[in-house]
């Protein structure tokens, strides 16, 4: 029983925090800091071809081949604006990969360029794309090295050599550059794929969002019209009273002032619980709790009673569930049949309140005996004022699997009934 309260706090806790913080935390520093600075990951990706490359560099350099060394550091120059330009990066990486291996065969940075070129082109592109673009780029330097009639190995000091060799390792060698270009064209894929499912839930979280906004909304509106169109009219309808009984029973007079002074005060209490959830004066958040009206069902009809209203009120069964939320929806149903009773009725004798409880099922019934332009005839909406208090009604209802009706009595006058199903007691179990 307590466990649920601390449940629902531990999610509108957790819900407070933003998904782009729960993705922040999920990084991790080093992740974090990286993302947050691409440049630097820019910087990064430079740095590791260049100690990848860093052997043929030297080697290139003592042995005069200016050319290929400057191929080299020309890829990781070019690799520095993969993120910006990733198609066009590969293109210039698979050609200066092609023209440095002829100058320079056997090098330690084979293929290592077009790792990084490959991976920013799958993180950007779409998977069709960039697997084409995969093979596209592969395939020169494989052929290469496959068709390559030498190798770096000195036949002359190994013993036992096949002797197709050559062969053997070009085939390797080519296999291996396809190998390592799908791996890296693979995790780039696999980094885009999270990256737009963390999309799809930032998305799905703001729909939601606004949504709760949507529906926070509309239960204010819902707040509003009941209380306002249910103190209003009580108060216009003691306040008319009063002007008529003042001459003659000043002291009934007085009660009846006294009621109107209270229906006003509850009013005004009310909106500021129901405004309460769009602002705070001290600046912590508001709650968004229902009203706890169920427990002054007993003064709402007091109050209808001094307002003119022959009421008769009966309980049958157990009590009402101890459930805020619920007892809020009966107190609402009943406040809107009454007002519209008050609003509309004419010649009224008797109203009756049946309120049942039987199992799971709560049953409300309001009728009265009176006439008055509901009887006119025409659509519900248009018989009852906006029809808003009757569609408000039937979405509280709606919410406990319950429905609303309301129509002309058998008997006459006017008659609601509305039935919800509560199930809060095996939920608990």
């Amino acid at each position: 029983m307590t466990e649920a309260p601390q449940a629902r706090d531990a999610l509108a806790t957790a819900a407070d925090a933003s998904f782009a913080e729960i993705a922040q935390r999920r990084r991790g520093r080093v992740r974090r800091y990286f993302y947050e600075r691409p440049r630097a990951m820019d910087a990064v990706v430079v740095l590791c071809y260049v100690i990848l490359a860093l052997p043929t560099i030297i080697a290139s350099g003592s042995e005069g081949k200016w050319l290929a060394m400057s191929l080299l550091l020309l890829i990781a120059t070019v690799l520095a604006f993969r993120r910006r330009y990733p198609l066009q990066v590969v293109t210039a990486v698979v050609l200066f990969e092609v023209a440095a291996t002829i100058l320079n065969p056997w090098g330690s940075n084979v293929s290592a360029g077009l790792w990084f070129a490959l991976y920013a082109v799958a993180t950007a592109k779409k998977r069709p794309l960039a697997l084409l673009v995969f093979v596209a780029a592969s395939l020169p330097l494989s052929l290469l090295y496959l068709f390559m009639w030498t190798s770096p190995t000195n036949l002359d000091t190994l013993q036992d050599v096949p002797e197709n060799f050559h062969l053997i390792n070009n085939i390797a060698t080519a296999v291996t550059i396809m190998l390592s270009n799908l791996l890296a064209t693979g995790i780039g894929i696999s980094v885009r794929q999270r990256r737009e499912h963390e999309a799809e839930i930032a998305a799905w979280v703001a729909r939601t969002t606004q949504l709760g906004k949507v529906t926070e909304r509309n239960r204010i509106a819902r707040e509003m019209h009941d209380v306002v169109a249910h103190s209003l009219t009580v108060m216009i309808s003691l306040s008319d009273g009063a002007a008529v009984v003042v001459k003659k029973d000043p002291e009934r007079a007085g009660d009846v002032l006294n009621e109107l002074s209270r229906t006003g005060r509850a009013a005004l209490a009310d909106m500021r619980r129901v405004l309460g959830v769009l602002r705070d004066d001290s600046g912590r958040p508001a709650p968004l709790a229902p009203l706890e009206s169920g427990h002054n069902l007993g003064k709402l009809l007091d109050g209808f009673r001094t307002a003119g209203l022959p009421l008769h009120y009966a309980h049958t069964g157990p009590a009402l569930p101890a459930d805020p939320a619920f007892e809020l929806t009966v107190y609402r149903i009943v406040q809107e049949s009454l007002t519209n009773v008050l609003r509309y009725g004419r010649s009224l004798s008797r109203v009756d309140v049946q309120i049942t409880r039987d199992g799971d099922l709560v049953t409300i019934d309001v009728l009265d005996d009176g006439r008055g332009t509901r009887e006119g005839g025409g659509d519900l909406a248009s018989s009852i004022g906006s029809g808003q208090g009757i569609a408000g009604m039937s979405e509280r209802a709606g919410i406990y699997a319950g429905i609303v009706t309301a129509g002309p009595g058998k008997r006459g006058g006017w008659a609601v009934h509305a039935q919800l199903r509560w199930n809060g007691d095996k939920g608990e179990e």
